[in-house]
């Protein structure tokens, strides 16, 4: 897991957002680690290397 965190606030229809909850509770998921997936998947899909900038961070505090 990151070592840093940040919030993503958005915005859903309540019924949606229920049934979502519902549906990550049933696969023992909460629904930050189920979001959290599907966002490395997109940036995996579109070629995005996020993993270069936390180590670029890493090396930055070990200086």
């Amino acid at each position: 897991m990151e070592r840093k965190t940040a919030r993503l606030t958005l915005l859903i229809d309540p019924h949606k957002k229920r049934a979502f909850e519902e549906l990550c509770a049933a696969q023992d998921l909460t629904p930050s680690q189920v979001v959290r997936q599907l966002v490395r998947d997109y940036l995996h899909k579109h070629g995005v290397n996020y993993q270069a900038q936390m180590t670029r961070d890493r090396d930055d505090i070990s200086n």
